[in-house]
């Protein structure tokens, strides 16, 4: 697990430090911030943030919102929109690239966070979400803890349980978190390596060591097979 890891890009430093001081103080991991649209993809390719914050008016020919576009093209991930700047040539500007988000400055530290919340949450809805509270983007799910999202990348998740109107996800490092959703709404969120294989039960066949005929091990631990699930496991198995 881990923080939502955010990238700002704005040529003034001061304001950048300061964006980047407030995020972390409500929760979030910030990446250094970029001063242009060369220092923001390099950032962008090294670090693989969450999300980004972009100020349209950058030093140099490009723009924030050139930054966005090449985000949408080739990376795939949220934006929000900072500028001192709202008049309708802007907008209608930003518009264009679709921003989950639209930041003016100045703004609060609660405008802030909720414009980041209204931008994971409005990506996810094209993407596929779970719930308000918890996300799917790409390969992760963000879950939110203590009134902040916390990123699970699929490949931490040994495998994920239902209890009763909650799912305990089950992480390698043995911790466990609970959400409120179904397994059948979560399972058509994840992707091809999870697996239902009991009524109760998705594996992640990444961890999957061992299958009998009526259970399998994911990382050692003993998990059953429901009859009804055992000849797409087998097909799983065969895949792999």
């Amino acid at each position: 697990m881990s923080k939502v890891k955010i990238l700002v890009v704005e040529d003034e430093l001061i304001i950048a430090d300061d964006i980047c001081d407030t995020l972390n103080d409500l929760g979030y991991e910030t990446l250094e911030p970029a001063i242009n649209y060369t220092e923001a993809l390099i950032r962008i390719e090294e670090e693989k943030p969450d999300i980004a914050i972009l100020d349209i008016q950058l030093s140099g020919k490009k723009t924030g919102i050139d930054i966005a576009k090449k985000i949408r093209e080739s990376y795939n991930f949220p934006f929000i929109f900072l500028t001192s700047n709202a008049d309708k040539f802007t907008l209608n500007q930003a518009k264009e690239v679709m921003p989950p988000a639209y930041l003016v400055k100045p703004f609060s530290k609660d405008e802030l966070y909720t414009s980041i919340e209204i931008a994971l949450f409005n990506f996810s809805k094209k993407v596929g979400e779970v719930d308000d509270n918890n996300l799917i983007i790409k390969d992760s799910l963000f879950v939110k803890e203590k009134g902040y999202y916390t990123k699970i990348n699929f490949d931490e998740i040994l495998y994920l349980k239902s209890a009763h109107v909650y799912i305990e996800i089950i992480l390698k490092s043995q911790k466990k978190m609970v959400i409120r959703t179904s397994l059948n709404d979560i399972l058509e969120k994840l992707n091809d390596s999870f697996v239902r294989i009991h009524r109760g039960y998705i594996i992640n066949t990444k961890y999957l060591s061992q299958i009998t005929q009526s259970s399998v091990k994911i990382n050692k631990e003993e998990i059953p097979i429901g009859k009804k699930y055992k000849e797409d496991i087998l097909k799983r198995v065969n895949l792999i």
